[in-house]
């Protein structure tokens, strides 16, 4: 499923326009882009936990090469899908 696609069957779900559902949604990402960015998690219980978290500085190899390269440390989005979700795909 794409975002077209979801705002789709948002906006059919709850009897709301394609526009507003599309606005729904980006409001939704923008919001826990801000928090992810601030440092603070997003918990949607019984769905899921949007979180960030450090990842270290390491040394990979160039495939073409076999060249050792330096991977610089970042910040990284991570999600933790909560116990509903797990159990309703199974």
């Amino acid at each position: 499923m794409n975002k077209g696609e979801l705002v789709d069957a948002i906006a059919k779900d709850a009897k709301i326009s394609k526009g507003q559902a599309q606005e729904a949604v980006d409001s939704f990402v923008k919001n826990v882009q801000k928090a992810l960015k601030k440092g603070q998690k997003v918990t949607l219980v019984g769905f899921g936990t949007f979180g960030a978290s450090k990842r270290a500085a390491r040394t990979g190899r160039n495939p073409q090469t076999g060249k050792p390269i330096k991977i610089p440390a970042k910040k990284v989005a991570r999600f933790v899908p909560g116990k509903t979700l797990k159990e309703s795909i199974q």
